[in-house]
């Protein structure tokens, strides 16, 4: 990790905010995050995160070259939690992709912009050629408006992503070369 963290940022309504990597003392307050989320974010998320046993496995499990997890932190309150994965080999290797939830509080004034954009200098120093985040089209819609203004670019696959209560929805696939 050739950034130094912990690092200060300031969002567009003048909060400043400190962003730093997860490590695995912060397993219970990431927890804490995600059953403050609404639970529409949590019934979308990637990975089953109102489970505390997988948030715990996450912190055991470090591995900052594989998964750089970031967090937002407002004082000691994390307020968002983002990831850059790659993969150590094959044909992938040079391409990150990115996940992140916000604290509905924190959206819309930069925040989302402010770690994109880190992950992009992250990727940019570590050699990736490529980073790619897949979205759900009809709920993440500012989401996506934020990446391409970013650069990335946008294929919506109909049908992709399956809800928890079996439903289709569109996926939106967003690259960025870098």
């Amino acid at each position: 990790m050739p950034n130094r963290y912990p690092q200060e940022a300031a969002l567009r309504d003048g909060r400043r905010l400190l962003i730093r990597p997860f490590e695995e003392k912060d397993s219970k307050a990431l927890y804490e995050f995600f059953m403050r989320l609404p639970n529409e974010s949590r019934r979308f998320a990637w990975d089953p995160i109102d489970d505390p046993h997988l948030v715990e496995s996450w912190g055991r499990d470090l591995d900052y070259a594989k998964t750089l997890p970031l967090l937002a932190l407002d004082g000691t309150k994390i307020v968002a939690d983002a990831t850059l994965h790659r993969r150590h080999g094959g044909p992938l290797r040079l391409v990150g992709r990115i996940k992140w939830l916000i604290d509905p509080a924190y959206r819309g004034i930069g925040l989302g912009t402010l770690l994109v954009n880190h992950f992009i200098g992250v990727a940019r120093q570590n050699g990736l050629r490529h980073l790619t985040a897949m979205l759900i089209s009809d709920l993440e819609v500012d989401a996506i408006e934020t990446l391409t203004t970013l650069g990335f670019k946008t294929t919506v696959i109909p049908g992709y992503g399956t809800d928890p209560d079996g439903g289709q929805h569109d996926m939106t696939k967003m690259v960025l070369k870098l």
